[in-house]
């Protein structure tokens, strides 16, 4: 089936096509004994998802388990329609981000201020999951698929305050989430995901380190797919992070506005997509999945909190990503 990859050990990466963008952000099916769905996507994806479970065997009674990484519209906006496709799904979620999932109003109050009609377009609003089937995460957890196989979970802040990491010991699959940035397979590239209001460099670079010492041997990015040279890539996620961090922190000493902040940074740090077609139009995509100002932002704003205001302070929020 078209959007649906199969990545080996019952593993199968499915587009939820963002926005009718392929390639942007994927979920990902095992399935083993007792099927498990990581991340659902936007709710405007869900029918999408549901299409791709289907066609791989995975029916309205069969899945038992929907875990989100965190609970950005990007990663678990579809939840609620996912859970009323698979009335026996369990679905897990961090502890700080459950009671958003089972009461979701002011969480999609905020992205439709943020977003504005965007919001309706390419995300579509979060529906309500009820209580007794939401699951909550602590600093660590297991997740039951079947036959002696798991998933273990643990809290992996940095980019959001209710993120979580998923290693499946069996394949040594470790589903990042945002948390090791954002890898852009076209052009083999990590960017970095630090949006306000959560962004926290030190929590960031302690949750990669915690990434290393699962010793995963694959990366599963939700943005987007598999990347099997683990150590190099949260080194470059790593450097590209500190790299971000260094341009707004010179770009507020030389007194820069948010605005000029983000066209320096914008500047210095082009996607190489290779080859020249359709390199405008997945520029675009990109940055509107990877908001270079929402980033901007992030960092700013850690900045203010770690080292005094500055002047690239704004206001560019992102709920969503």
């Amino acid at each position: 089936m078209d959007g649906v990859l199969d990545l080996g050990g019952e593993v199968f990466e499915i587009d939820t096509l963002m926005g009718g963008h392929a390639g942007i952000t994927a979920g990902y099916l095992i399935r083993s004994e007792r099927p498990c769905l990581i991340e659902t996507g936007t709710a405007l994806s869900a029918p999408t998802v549901v299409a791709s479970l289907s066609a791989l065997g995975i029916g309205s009674e069969d899945l038992a388990t929907v875990v989100v990484t965190h609970i950005h519209l990007d990663h678990a906006g579809g939840v609620g329609d996912i859970a009323a496709a698979f009335p026996r799904a369990q679905v897990v979620v961090h502890e700080r981000g459950a009671r958003h999932l089972v009461d979701p109003t002011k969480l999609v109050a905020s992205a439709h201020r943020v977003f504005g009609p965007v919001m309706d377009e390419l995300f579509g609003d979060l529906r309500p999951t009820d209580a007794e089937r939401v699951v909550a995460l602590g600093e660590t957890g297991t997740i039951d698929l079947g036959g002696g196989r798991r998933l273990d979970a643990f809290y992996a802040p940095g980019h959001a305050s209710h993120h979580v990491g998923l290693l499946d010991p069996d394949t040594g699959d470790l589903y990042t989430g945002d948390a090791a940035g954002v890898y852009v397979p076209e052009a083999d590239e990590l960017r970095p995901a630090t949006p306000p209001p959560d962004f926290d460099l030190d929590l960031a670079l302690a949750s990669m380190d915690r990434m290393r010492q699962v010793h995963p041997e694959r990366l599963l990015f939700a943005h987007y797919g598999p990347v099997t040279a683990v150590d190099s890539a949260l080194d470059r996620s790593e450097a590209v992070l500190r790299q971000w961090v260094d341009m707004v922190r010179q770009a507020r000493a030389l007194h820069m506005d948010l605005d000029h902040a983000v066209a320096m940074v914008r500047e210095r740090t082009p996607i190489s997509f290779p080859g020249e077609d359709a390199r405008e139009e997945r520029e675009a995509t990109w940055e509107f999945l990877s908001s270079t100002a929402a980033n901007v932002a992030g960092i700013s704003r850690w900045l203010d909190q770690t080292e005094g205001p500055g002047s690239t302070s704004g206001d560019a929020s992102s709920v969503g990503r």
